[in-house]
């Protein structure tokens, strides 16, 4: 059963950059032909493009009894108290307010987030900190799992 998921994907601005990456790629080569101008607008549009894809796909589910943030896998038994974060707090607890033992899923053209506690005594993380759109949504989804 699932009950949340949200792909934290790249701003569309991102893929314009990697397309004007291509193009500074195939301007460089330029004097050496025509045929190092396309592969160096091919490949560095493509390698730009793969850099892209691969910051923006970071996943967070909520699945079965366990909270999946990109590559961390916590079960919900071990988090505490989930807030939901305004964009003002959200900058705040990702700068002067973050704590350097937290979880840090942070993408930062995501304006707002979730502060979950984490109550595991064997676990040094204080919190988990997750970049998220509708953070209303993953608190609530979070409370369905422990109810």
């Amino acid at each position: 059963m699932q009950s949340y998921e949200e792909r934290l994907t790249a701003p569309r601005s991102w893929w314009v950059i990697a397309g004007l990456i291509g193009v500074a790629c195939a301007l460089m080569l330029l004097p050496l032909g025509t045929l190092p101008m396309l592969g160096g607008l091919i490949g560095g549009a493509a390698l730009s493009a793969v850099a892209v894809s691969s910051y923006g796909s970071v996943r967070i589910r909520v699945v079965g009894d366990s909270l999946i943030a990109g590559d961390a896998r916590i079960p919900v038994s071990a988090l505490g108290e989930a807030r939901p974060l305004d964009p003002e707090e959200a900058v705040a607890w990702r700068t002067h307010k973050a704590d350097t033992r937290a979880f840090m899923l942070l993408r930062s053209y995501v304006r707002t987030a979730v502060r979950i506690e984490i109550t595991d005594p064997a676990d040094p993380t204080p919190y988990a900190y997750l970049s998220t759109r509708d953070p209303e949504r993953l608190v609530a989804a979070l409370a369905a799992v422990r109810a």
